[in-house]
């Protein structure tokens, strides 16, 4: 959910500046502007004459003016970049005893990953993901358990078998996992 409102805000951003700056240009070209426009033609300025001669004799506004686009640029460039951020992981970088390494697709371990976590008795569906540097991933699991199992249980059948085979066979230390656990919904039964 947190992503698509990031993009969401992000357009409505964009639009706001885009508008904003095209009806500036629209006045500056002596197009008609609406009334309350405060810019209604290619003379006007953003600061009158006395605003600009009242800040001129202070040394620190003009610094502090600069200082602060600069940081809202770059803070919308950030902010811009930041939507074209992978969140899942690629690949993971196996260590080889020669002293190469090997490249794992990410892809292709959390599918193993998914196989072997809903093989486990009691859970219905499973699902994975990879994050972290491809020399340090971590997992995000979610699991949605049958009416009958037993959290803890499955808990510690995923952390003994599937996540352990996983370490094991990309040459991982650690995996620090993530796990959600759901119960998938059921009617009370009726006994007669």
């Amino acid at each position: 959910m947190l992503p698509v409102v990031n993009r969401v805000l992000l357009g409505l951003a964009g639009l706001v500046l885009l508008a904003a700056g095209g009806a500036v240009l629209a006045a500056a070209l002596g197009a008609a502007v609406p009334s309350w426009w405060p810019w209604s033609g290619p003379g006007d300025v953003l600061l009158t004459q006395g605003a600009r001669q009242r800040w001129r004799a202070e040394s620190w506004w003009w610094p502090v003016v600069i200082v602060a686009l600069v940081v809202a640029l770059l803070m919308g460039l950030w902010w811009l970049l930041a939507q074209f951020r992978r969140s899942r992981l690629a690949e993971i970088l196996v260590e080889t005893a020669d002293g190469e390494g090997a490249l794992l697709r990410g892809r292709a371990l959390e599918s193993v990953l998914v196989g072997e976590a809903e093989q486990l008795d009691g859970v219905a569906r499973a699902q994975i993901a990879l994050h972290g540097r491809r020399t340090a991933p971590t997992a995000r699991v979610r699991l949605l358990l049958e009416p009958y199992a037993s959290p803890g249980e499955t808990l510690h059948r995923l952390s003994a078998e599937a996540l352990t085979h996983a370490r094991a066979s990309a040459g991982l230390a650690a995996l620090p996992t993530e796990v959600r656990l759901r119960a998938e919904r059921h009617h009370a039964r009726r006994v007669v």
